[in-house]
């Protein structure tokens, strides 16, 4: 059989039909599709895909099972690494990790591995019984892991696999963090993927504790000293927003991408008035960022109603750090892409609310310290684009509760917690920390790694 080049497609839903629902854009592969992409797989002696997998999958195994038409027996292969397959699969950047690797790439595209490992756990899923059993052991030590996002939810998996007692404290109501709060629904469906996924780890006896504001409720060490935990992982994330500093700032109409997806997507707002959460979204909406986060935002804004959305960016598009699958799929949906642009003030009518957005253009200058190319401001170029609507979506830094509340842990000037970059641990004993709350904002994928990363240490207290 000659060798496929070419990765088969996903299929998804007509741009014109998505951009008015929130339904999953990706459909997933069929049973067909799976078994074509599996057979491209050349299952080299020295597998070059699993150096970039931060969890490390065995990926050529599960595809061989896959091969074999095993799904469950791919499924479980998968498992014995990733606590959480039907999420990270639909929403890490595989292109930038296994995939990079793929000694198909060389010469064609690589292997879908993303696509087959959602398969796999999207089939078993919807077609097979998994039972899963109680291991947390009633006479194991105890581990708080403060927070419920993906970090903390591998770490949780992983320790409870190992019998210990795990409690996970989540400061909203509920669980999930960034893939609850933060993911929207036609990325990452919560009742059909995230919330089995939790309910698994509840099954293996992984307490989870709702509305539980460490730093306000109890102190990390009230954790220890009262109510005897072994260790603590913190796992927060980054969840403070960062603003422009510009004037304007303060008007009716501007959001930061925490409030804008928080309200959509954990407190429902996109089924208002089913739920009594309301959104206000003008006709024209201005994003402005060019990340994940942004192309999230700009596709929310324009399935709640908006007639034009556009994105604001201070560098060209081969800068954008957003998946270039995201870039796409918001330009098959009708956003406009306002690239070499910077925005300098918001304006407001006199009832405070937004009418424009002010932008300067750019021009790229010599690569800084990310390596890509400064942007620099063209004198006199200043134009004004008119919108109701302003998101701000240029990142996040770590919210400063658990650092005010426990003095003796050092973290760096960002706010960050400093932790061993191996094994998670701080500068305080018995407590660890891991993910955003330590990188800053990354993805998914890599907080989870973060939270694997604890379990030799923590299996040693």
């Amino acid at each position: 059989m000659p060798l496929v080049m070419q990765k088969h497609e996903m299929p998804e839903q007509d741009a014109n039909v998505r951009r008015n629902n929130f339904d999953e854009v990706a459909l997933g592969y069929t049973e067909e599709l799976a078994l074509a992409e599996a057979n491209r797989c050349l299952h080299c002696k020295v597998p070059h895909c699993r150096k970039g997998c931060p969890v490390d999958i065995d990926i050529p195994a599960f595809i061989a099972k896959i091969k074999e038409g095993d799904f469950e027996g791919a499924n479980a292969k998968i498992k014995e690494a990733s606590s959480l397959p039907a999420i990270c699969e639909r929403i890490c950047p595989q292109e930038n990790q296994d995939e990079k690797y793929c000694v198909m790439g060389i010469k064609g595209k690589p292997v879908g591995i993303g696509r087959l490992e959602r398969f796999v756990a999207d089939y078993c899923m919807q077609n097979c019984e998994e039972k899963i059993e109680k291991t947390v052991k009633d006479d194991a030590q105890k581990v708080a892991i403060i927070g419920s996002g993906s970090a903390g939810l591998a770490c949780a998996g992983d320790l409870a696999k190992k019998g210990y007692q795990v409690t996970i404290f989540e400061a909203l109501h509920t669980a999930g963090g960034v893939l609850s709060y933060g993911i929207p629904e036609f990325r990452l469906p919560k009742d059909k993927v995230v919330k089995p996924e939790i309910d698994n780890l509840r099954k293996m006896g992984v307490k989870i504790e709702v509305n539980s504001v460490v730093g306000k409720l109890f102190t990390v060490d009230e954790l220890m000293q009262e109510f005897n935990f072994d260790a603590v992982f913190i796992a927060t994330g980054a969840g403070l927003p960062h603003f422009m500093n510009i004037p304007g700032e303060n008007l009716n109409g501007v959001y930061s991408s925490n409030e804008f997806l928080t309200r959509c997507n954990l407190m429902k707002a996109y089924r208002f008035p089913e739920y009594a959460t309301p959104i206000n979204v003008g006709k024209k909406v201005a994003v402005v960022g060019g990340g994940n986060v942004a192309m999230d935002s700009a596709r929310t804004a324009l399935r709640l109603g908006a007639e034009k959305v556009y994105i604001v960016y201070r560098r060209s598009e081969k800068e954008l750090p957003a998946r270039r699958e995201e870039v796409e799929h918001a330009k098959q949906e009708g956003i406009e892409f306002k690239l070499l642009n910077n925005p300098v003030a918001i304006l407001g009518d006199e009832k405070g609310y937004v009418k424009a957005i002010r932008c300067i253009k750019m021009k790229l200058g010599e690569p800084d310290a990310s390596g890509r190319r400064r942007p620099v401001e063209i004198s006199n170029s200043e134009f004004d684009i008119d919108v109701d609507t302003v998101v701000i979506a240029i990142g996040q830094g770590s919210n400063p509760l658990i650092q005010s509340t426990t003095l003796d842990m050092q973290t760096n000037k960002r706010g960050n917690i400093i932790a061993d970059e191996e094994t998670g641990k701080t500068t305080k004993e018995g407590v660890f920390a891991g993910g955003d709350i330590v990188t800053g904002a990354a993805t998914v994928i890599l907080a989870m790694g973060a939270g694997k990363k604890l379990l030799k240490l923590l299996m040693n207290i």
